[in-house]
């Protein structure tokens, strides 16, 4: 392949490559006050200029190819690693028939994920799914009915709420959870809760050390006073 030729093709690729992480940047969960199109443009020039570099330390070695070329091949593959760094999978979950309430997926040592939660709302999910996920679920009652449109996210930029609850064997349990609301509350968060230390299947559980940020399960209870 010519090198005119080979350029065009890189450079295409390259800005191609740019325009669908913009679009993918703006379903990216956010940091403090900063949205993920913010924060992510960030790393965007950081790409665009560390690619600069690369492409000028290159063309000492690779002279038969322009800058222009070398920038454009350092910036795809700068961009297809920021691209598998932000991918998230959707994930279809199903929950029981009529089903309202938080539903939990419990960090676990399951190869395969778990995600026909029990009647608590609670299934299993390994390590690179609870590290990666961030797009909103797709959610069947086990009929096939499809609630989606009645799972109701942390924030309007946030979907999934990663939560730390303790304490199980003196450790921590890691969560991602959203709501299921009734038909009457769409759009609106209920702020269920549940002791889960109580409800998960401890042989699936990856527990990890707990910290100072993690929520204490407590139970209410009642004394009974004896009137004199």
């Amino acid at each position: 392949m010519k090198e005119r030729k080979f350029k065009i093709l890189a450079g295409l690729l390259s800005i191609l490559l740019l325009f669908s992480l913009i679009i993918k940047l703006v379903n990216v969960p956010g940091g403090m006050i900063l949205s993920g199109l913010v924060l992510g443009s960030f790393v965007l020039i950081a790409i665009l200029l560390g690619s600069l570099i690369v492409a000028a330390l290159l063309r000492l070695v690779f002279k038969k190819f322009s800058i222009l070329t070398l920038y454009s091949v350092t910036t795809s593959i700068g961009f297809l690693l920021l691209h598998y760094n932000l991918y998230s999978p959707t994930l279809r979950i199903i929950v029981p028939p009529g089903f309202t309430g938080e539903v939990n997926l419990i960090l676990s040592n399951v190869d395969d994920n778990i995600l026909e939660v029990d009647s608590n709302g609670i299934g299993y999910v390994n390590q690179w799914t609870f590290d990666k996920i961030y797009t909103k679920p797709i959610v069947f009652e086990s009929s096939g009915k499809n609630i989606t449109e009645r799972c109701v996210g942390f924030n309007p930029s946030t979907f999934w709420s990663k939560g730390k609850t303790c304490c199980l064997q003196g450790n921590q349990i890691n969560t991602l959870s959203f709501e299921v609301v009734p038909i009457g509350k769409i759009g609106q968060k209920q702020y269920y809760s549940k002791d889960l230390t109580k409800l998960v299947d401890t042989s699936l559980v990856l527990a990890t050390l707990h910290d100072r940020y993690t929520k204490i399960q407590t139970q209410p209870y009642e004394v009974e006073l004896n009137k004199k």
